[in-house]
């Protein structure tokens, strides 16, 4: 293990030390109700920001469709299915999966912070906190969501949340709760009123919906940072040369309904805590990618105009990972090692059979899965304005 990949495992175990989990049986509540601030997984950023109040960030490999068109990054609608539980709990390879993108923030470091509409497999949010966590309680192939939005200080660089709040439904005003096999629309979106970036869902399944709008109380309406989703409209303090919107898996925690849960943990581990988000080969009988069906990525919509390429519709898809894909695991397994048990990757394909990008492995219907985790960059060859060579470029899968 590298000095630097040391140092942050050192530091991310020392945040997690500091929450309050409650007793692992999935009846229970993931976090704890008591405290001001239960499971937290934040935005990964350069290695001199450091997070506050318990949170966590690790490994956030993400596809970005790509557009030309004006106002792409402003005006999108992601179409995706979600994820259904089988042999494998969907939560039990990461907590949380998201969409969201770069926001312009006065209070925030470059100017910019970013959202994350956060989905949780198999629970029910009871409470989505100020400091960007959330309380969960464990209802199978049930969905509900937080939209945490990420600031790093302009003095002292500490990340925390400049934003949060649950997606409610707005026909009860609870949790808009959305099941295993819907098929849901993200709109993300700008209004006349300038008065910060809208998120609409909508159940297409059974036509409830919820929106979020973007208004921190403390620093205003939190507007998109760019105009064009195309790659280099990236967020300044990250760690990956993007485009400003994104859709991640968080990989690199365990489940929310582990002993702990939501902990950090890295490629390589069996045990204390297992990781299952790096294990993919069903053959060794442990939770894995291949367990559940996958999240389908059907389509991206954008609401711009002015562009070369079919209307309204992505260019190119391309793909980046923050710690380089295989690069990550070689650093923990050895190199040798790559694809014994915990000690895999797992990567975006196109499903020919359903239509749809998924993630994790080659599921059934895999038309193409892109050289596999090779389609991560595995070095730093891209500038940001902390230096050259200081972020991963993202690779253009077609």
């Amino acid at each position: 293990m590298s000095i630097n990949r040391l140092i942050r495992v050192l530091v991310a175990l020392a945040a997690v030390s500091l929450v309050a989990i409650a007793p692992s049986t999935r009846s229970h509540a993931a976090g704890s109700s008591g405290a001001a601030q239960s499971l937290c997984i934040a935005h990964h950023p350069q290695g001199f920001v450091w997070y506050t109040r318990s949170c966590t960030g690790h490994d956030e490999p993400e596809i970005d469709p790509l557009s030309n068109a004006a106002g792409s990054a402003q005006n999108l609608t992601w179409t995706v299915v979600l994820p259904t539980d089988g042999s494998t709990a969907v939560d039990a390879v990461g907590p949380t999966f998201w969409i969201g993108g770069a926001v312009s923030d006065p209070n925030s470091l470059d100017n910019q912070a970013f959202l994350e509409l956060q989905f949780y497999p198999n629970s029910i949010t009871t409470g989505c906190t100020s400091g960007g966590g959330y309380n969960v309680t464990y209802a199978q192939n049930v969905y509900t969501a937080c939209s945490p939005v990420w600031e790093v200080s302009k003095t002292g660089n500490s990340e925390s949340a400049a934003f949060n709040a649950m997606l409610t439904d707005s026909a009860t005003g609870g949790p808009l709760e959305m099941h295993a096999g819907d098929t849901i629309t993200d709109h993300q979106y700008i209004t006349p009123a300038q008065d910060g970036m809208h998120i609409t869902v909508t159940d297409l399944t059974t036509g409830h919906s919820g929106t979020i709008v973007l208004n921190s109380k403390v620093d205003g309406p939190l507007m998109p940072a760019f105009s064009v989703q195309k790659l280099g409209n990236a967020l300044a303090w990250g760690l990956v040369d993007d485009a400003p919107n994104a859709l991640v898996w968080e990989i690199g925690h365990t489940g929310d309904y582990t002993t702990p849960a939501g902990q950090y943990c890295v490629p390589g581990s069996a045990a204390k805590p297992p990781c299952y988000s790096y294990e993919i080969d069903p053959t060794n009988q442990t939770p894995n990618w291949l367990g559940f069906t996958p999240l389908q990525i059907k389509s991206v919509t954008f609401g711009g105009s002015n562009t070369t390429d079919t209307p309204g519709t992505p260019n190119e898809w391309a793909v980046v990972s923050d710690f380089g894909g295989t690069a990550e695991v070689n650093s923990d397994c050895g190199a040798g090692n790559y694809g014994t048990p915990f000690c895999w990757y797992p990567w975006y394909a196109y499903n020919g059979g359903l239509g749809a990008f998924t993630y994790g492995g080659d599921y059934a219907g895999t038309k193409n899965d892109y050289g596999q985790a090779l389609q991560f960059q595995q070095a730093t060859n891209c500038p940001s304005p902390y230096g050259p060579d200081t972020t991963y470029c993202s690779t253009i899968l077609k």
